[in-house]
């Protein structure tokens, strides 16, 4: 009997240190930097599988070239993207927190390739759900 109570312990350890685990892993990706690091991994490093999950249903993207702007639903691009799985681009990028408070939040990502720069501008949104991308807007800019 003192075996069965010991193991039945055991056990409920092991289920409740789990579940502690699975939780703060689904806080992290609550998290607006889990969000915009997920988007940058799908773009340079061709890690697209997490990418839907931090995109908003409806989330659009527009890419400007010249005078021309190109609209693309969240469909296509993740399409397209999955197209590049596991490609990895040949630049340096970092982000900054354009503007933030607790609902909505607007980011810049600065590619860098050796002649021009890449540059998206993301806003997101706070939902319940965590934070999801809305809308994404790129331009290149030569150099």
């Amino acid at each position: 009997m003192k075996t069965l109570r010991i193991l039945t312990a055991v056990l409920m350890t092991v289920i409740s240190l789990s579940a502690f685990a699975e939780d703060e892993t689904n806080s992290e990706k609550l998290k607006m930097d889990y969000t915009v690091k997920t988007y940058i991994d799908a773009v340079t490093q061709g890690r697209v599988k997490e990418l839907a999950a931090v995109l908003e249903s409806d989330a659009k993207f527009t890419l400007t070239q010249g005078e021309r702007i190109i609209k693309f639903s969240r469909y296509e691009t993740l399409n397209w993207l999955k197209t590049s799985e596991g490609i990895r681009q040949n630049c340096s990028t970092d982000y900054k927190i354009i503007e933030m408070d607790a609902s909505q939040a607007v980011v810049k990502i600065s590619m860098k390739y050796d002649t021009f720069s890449k540059v998206n501008l993301l806003s997101l949104a706070n939902t319940k759900k965590g934070w999801k991308i809305t809308n994404v807007s790129t331009s290149f800019i030569n150099e």
